[in-house]
């Protein structure tokens, strides 16, 4: 005796839903035979899939195959005779289709002029058969179809023993669905049989054919129906994203490309077990609930809150054509709005309210919602969703069909893709399972595997707590999420102990003699640069500057000052970089707000702060004050200096329309310096070429390493960086070696004449702005000997935290940022705070030795951009939120090996497992989550523009637009 299974709350809504759609078409005008000597049109998603194959390209993405295994003797009379009966019956198997006038029209071949196309092969003395057998598999599979000249159903027999025969079948989309293989092979087994027994055919005249339908469909889906249901539909779906922007491996092609292949999917009967206990706690069925937990997945990694998905409906409303084959099957398209912090609880109430609307509205086929919605459309992916779910019942194709014996039944894994992603599932023997079908131009296999892992986590989660918020979910194992925080983090080297001029104060005790700075006709020794900074800097003590204490510096670009900054830096102070450049209101903004002790300036820049009341130093004017001064180097200990205290304060732009000054440390700036001279070793051989302006904290990169290398300084004249024929004179005259450039200027520079004769540059460092790839290739092509280097790093984490020595064969939009250097981390963090999965975009924080102290004055920001390191930092660590995005991009062998669909899942799982130590990353940087932007390198905030223009009396509102091209 076996027991009723129960019915639940779902189950009687899904009944009540059908019971109203066959109600709602038993009302409409019933379907009738219709003329068979005119033109007979094809139903909508027919005209659809013409149209498609028309444009061409499809391949097999279209074909409908099914496999079935015979483990008995085999009358292949019988068979084949059976087969032909099918193409008898059913008209849908003798139809082609043509071009009249324009239009596509069906074209029915009379039953006598028609057959069934059947191969045979016998593999029972073939050496290795099982091969054979999967190759003529594949064969059979993708071999075309003719729409206009048919058949649209062949099969191909292979015998590999007297009692093992597999039967193939194919059939073209345009004829058949999933639906139609069940009719398929079941009247096949009913045929089969009744002709092994000598009978004749068993099964009654169908009333109708697939072509009455069609023909009935089109009169149908018009009128109030077709009103109703269309504003349904432009209601739910209106202002949907156009792309669902999934991560991809790599680019999407221009054109959709269908090359796909199959990854297996299985939750254990605990899983199965828990899902079914939540959905009849909330009136859903197990489909709708893992369909809300593919929503929370595909939100996650898109970081899109508006999913669309399609699902398929058999669209068998009406008894009559429940025995048809044919193309009946309609796609709905389900949006899931994840917005506002659902619950879990509240994401199941609403993936179950838009899935039985759905049904409600289920006539009008997809091709006209697609019409009525008038989404961006694009040849590189569907309209509408780009991912598929179906559910499949566990008694589909689960019957003996071929009579008594051994019958196995299932499709061959598809080499196809329709969608990105095709996510199949069904619930079989207490297990939910099933398939998920990829675009291989998008996705690797182990990708896909990663994120069918996120999708049983989020599941066993939603199971376990309703009341849990979805976007609180977690999509990270253990293991992936120490790979994101640490591992690919690992970039721990010894902390710096000495500050930088102390670095350099060591290089002057090893070469007092060697030239380090050069200025037009000018030269400074080590000792000479020195002495000078010394004398300065304990005039600075003298006039109260110590730790912390903040002195502007406001000199153009000269050997004043660097021996300027040393000074500052040497006296314990903090040096406020002004460029003489910047707008007088600006320049007053930066004083007034960072109260220096002291301005420094020369004589190019005294005139413009004669009637300041700071104490102004005039380094021309007033150098006799200190010349009588100590030319020793100021002990740490006298000064009370440490690695904590302030090295320099730069301002950078504000969105309120004021710059900030964002506060560095000594141990900031020494780490990065540290990290440089590893990674950029400097000699006595080679020549830097300082030419960036110094309130842009990149200067850094020039300024410092030369200094503590024993290498030259050569210093631009003021305005040089902008002048690419000077620049590259200069270059050429005094060996330049070393250079470092925003990439807007590198193409300015590399697009002068002469420019490939600078045989001296053995390395371009490039930072500041995204570095085009293809500006890179043109760096390598011209500076053939030249190293190129791409870096990263907001002022608020001491110059560059990332860096990648870029590939000669630089591919993509832009090159990647690389790795965090020594002492620095990179975090990827979503909405919430969690760690973004690899691959996945999110929000980067940084955090390590680098990170600022602050904004000086601004607390209320200082603590809404420099937050509590979460991740195991040392006690008060703080990350710094860049508002930047990115995500991790993998170089591993891992994911660039594709696993045969073949692979157990366990046997999978335990090689990803093995293999997460050896997966390597790349940072790739996608733009900005705010209004700021980078000019020639500078941080704009465009708020800041707008605050200034409002400022204006005539001014009410103003708006800033950015244009790459430069325009507006």
């Amino acid at each position: 005796m076996t027991s009723t299974p129960p019915v639940t709350s779902a189950d009687r809504l899904l009944k009540l839903a059908r019971a109203a759609r066959l109600q709602r078409s038993a009302a409409a005008a019933p379907i009738e035979p219709v003329e068979r000597g005119g033109p007979l049109a094809l139903s909508f998603a027919q005209q659809r899939l013409w149209f498609l194959e028309q444009l061409g390209g499809l391949g097999d993405t279209y074909h409908v195959p099914t496999r079935l295994r015979l483990g008995r003797e085999l009358d292949r009379a019988a068979l084949r005779r059976a087969l032909e009966a099918m193409v008898a019956r059913h008209e849908a198997l003798r139809t082609t289709f043509v071009e009249v006038e324009g239009e596509p029209v069906q074209r029915i071949v009379p039953v006598e002029e028609s057959r069934f196309h059947l191969l045979e092969h016998d593999l029972g003395e073939h050496p290795d058969g099982v091969a054979e057998l999967h190759r003529l598999g594949a064969e059979e599979v993708s071999a075309p179809f003719d729409l206009e000249h048919g058949p649209l159903i062949r099969g191909r027999l292979i015998r590999m023993a007297a009692d093992d025969h597999f039967l193939l079948l194919t059939m073209h989309h345009i004829v058949s669905d999933g639906w139609s293989m069940g009719v398929l092979t079941r009247e096949l087994g009913t045929l089969y049989a009744a002709f092994c027994r000598g009978e004749e055919n068993p099964l009654p005249p169908l009333p109708i054919q697939y072509a009455d339908y069609a023909a009935w469909q089109r009169k149908w889906v018009t009128g109030e129906v077709l009103r109703q249901q269309a504003e349904y539909w432009k209601t739910t779906l209106s202002g949907v994203p156009g792309l669902l922007e999934l991560p991809t491996d790599r680019p999407r092609p221009a054109r959709q490309s269908h090359a796909g292949t199959t990854a297996t999917v299985e939750f254990d009967e605990a899983l199965t077990a828990g899902l079914s206990s939540l959905a009849r706690r909330h009136g859903t069925t197990l489909y709708m609930t893992v369909l809300a937990g593919w929503a929370v997945v595909l939100g996650r990694l898109s970081g899109q809150d508006d999913v669309v998905v399609g699902t398929a409906s058999a669209n068998r409303g009406r008894a009559e054509i429940e025995g048809l084959i044919g193309f009946f099957i309609n796609t709905l398209a389900l949006r899931v709005d994840l917005a506002g912090s659902p619950t879990v609880a509240e994401l199941l109430e609403q993936v179950r309210t838009r899935s039985l609307g759905a049904q409600q509205n289920q006539d009008i086929p997809l091709e006209q919602v697609v019409e009525l919605v008038q989404p961006g459309r694009s040849l590189a992916h569907t309209p509408l969703f780009q991912v598929m779910v179906t559910w499949h019942h566990a008694s589909e194709y689960r019957r003996e069909l071929l009579g008594p014996g051994r019958v196995g039944v299932g499709a061959p894994s598809p080499s196809t893709a329709k969608f990105d992603l095709s996510l199949s599932l069904g619930e079989v023997g207490g297990r939910i399972a099933g398939s998920v079908t990829y675009a291989t131009a998008l996705f690797e296999h182990a990708t896909v595997e990663r994120w069918l892992g996120y999708l049983r986590r989020v599941l066993e989660q939603m199971a376990a707590d309703d009341a849990r918020a979805v976007d609180r979910l977690a999509l990270l194992d253990t293991a992936e999420r120490r790979l994101v925080l640490q591992e690919w983090n690992r970039a721990d080297a010894e902390l710096p102990r000495t500050c930088v001029h102390e670095r350099f104060e060591a290089q002057v005790a090893r070469t007092p003699d060697a030239v380090a700075l050069i200025f037009e006709d000018h030269s400074l020794t080590y000792a000479e640069l020195n002495a000078r900074a010394n004398r300065l800097a304990h005039h600075l003590r003298g006039r109260g500057v110590g730790p912390d204490v903040r002195v502007a510096v406001c000199i153009e670009r000269s050997p004043e000052l660097i021996v300027a900054f040393l000074a500052v830096l040497k006296s314990g102070g903090a040096y406020v970089p002004l460029d003489p450049g910047d707008p007088e209101d600006r320049l007053r903004h930066m004083l007034d707000d960072g109260a220096p002790a002291a301005l420094l300036v020369h004589a190019g820049t005294a005139a413009r702060f004669a009637s300041e009341t700071l104490p102004v130093i005039d380094l021309d004017a007033d150098a006799g004050e200190w010349a009588g001064e100590s030319a020793s180097n100021p002990a740490r200990e006298d000064v009370g200096l440490t690695l904590g205290h302030l090295a320099y304060v730069i301002y950078t732009s504000g969105s309120t329309g004021r710059p900030k000054g964002v506060m560095v440390e000594h141990r900031a700036l020494a780490n990065v310096m540290g990290w440089m001279g590893e990674a950029w070793p400097l000699g006595a051989h080679d020549v830097v070429l300082q030419k960036t302006p110094v309130s842009f904290d990149a200067s850094a990169r020039e300024l410092f390493p030369p200094l503590l290398a024993g290498a030259r300084m050569v210093i631009a004249r003021p305005g040089g960086h902008r002048d690419p024929a000077y620049l590259v004179e200069t270059i050429r005259r005094e060996g330049v070696t070393t250079l470092h450039f925003v990439p807007t200027m590198l193409q300015f520079l590399l697009e002068e004449p002469g420019i490939e004769q600078c045989a001296s540059i053995a390395r371009v460092v490039c930072g500041g702005e995204a570095l085009p790839a293809a500006l890179a290739r043109r760096a390598r092509e011209l500076l053939p000997h030249a190293e190129l280097h791409n870096v990263y790093g907001p002022t608020e984490a001491a110059v560059d935290v990332t860096w990648l020595p870029c590939p000669a064969d630089a591919a993509g939009p832009h090159v990647s940022i690389g790795r965090p250097m020594a002492n620095c981390r990179a975090y990827f963090l979503d909405r919430t705070g969690e760690p973004a999965p690899a691959g996945v975009v999110g929000e980067l924080y940084l955090g390590g030795a680098q990170v600022a102290r602050g904004y000086l004055g601004r607390a209320a920001l200082t603590a809404e951009r420099f937050v509590p390191d979460p991740f195991g930092g040392e006690p008060g660590a703080r990350l710094y939120r860049t508002g930047d995005l990115g995500r991790w991009r993998e170089e591993s062998a891992l994911v660039r090996e594709c696993v045969s669909a073949e692979v157990d899942p366990e046997e999978t799982n335990s090689r990803t497992n093995a293999l997460t130590h050896s997966r390597t990353a790349v940072i790739e940087f996608l733009g900005r989550n705010d209004f700021q932007v980078k000019v020639r390198g500078f941080r704009i905030e465009l708020g800041e523009i707008e605050a200034r223009l409002r400022e204006h009396g005539g001014v009410r509102e103003a708006a800033v637009i950015a244009r790459e091209d430069g325009a507006g």
